[in-house]
């Protein structure tokens, strides 16, 4: 978690509160870390931290949203900002369909280990 609040915080987006969220809380077996935070004016942010090897395709990023829709319902809220940090290559159908729906996307290239 202490990485992505020090990534998050390089890239300016500051939460006054952020608490994790099992993925089993929302019925889901996906590998992600899921944060919800509160910014600085008071609304809901979803944040997903997603490490993986293969690629992230389309139908990943469809569920990453149906995803999104399951902690809404969870919190009984909506939720004004959705940020996503991807650690895997992308596809890049897959980050239009991301930013198209509103998610803000951070794509990292994982290092090698060479």
């Amino acid at each position: 978690m202490k990485q992505t609040v020090e990534y998050l915080q390089q890239k300016n987006i500051i939460f006054k509160s952020l608490k994790p969220i099992s993925s089993k809380e929302l019925g889901s077996r996906k590998k992600i870390a899921i944060y919800l935070g509160v910014d600085l004016k008071g609304y809901y942010a979803d944040v997903m931290v997603l490490e993986k090897k293969s690629r992230v395709l389309r139908k990943e990023a469809e569920e990453l949203m149906a995803l999104h829709e399951k902690l809404e319902s969870y919190i009984d809220s909506s939720i004004k900002k959705k940020d996503i940090i991807i650690k895997a290559p992308l596809c890049s159908k897959a980050k239009a369909l991301l930013q198209e729906h509103g998610w803000e996307v951070f794509h990292q290239v994982a290092e090698s280990k060479e």
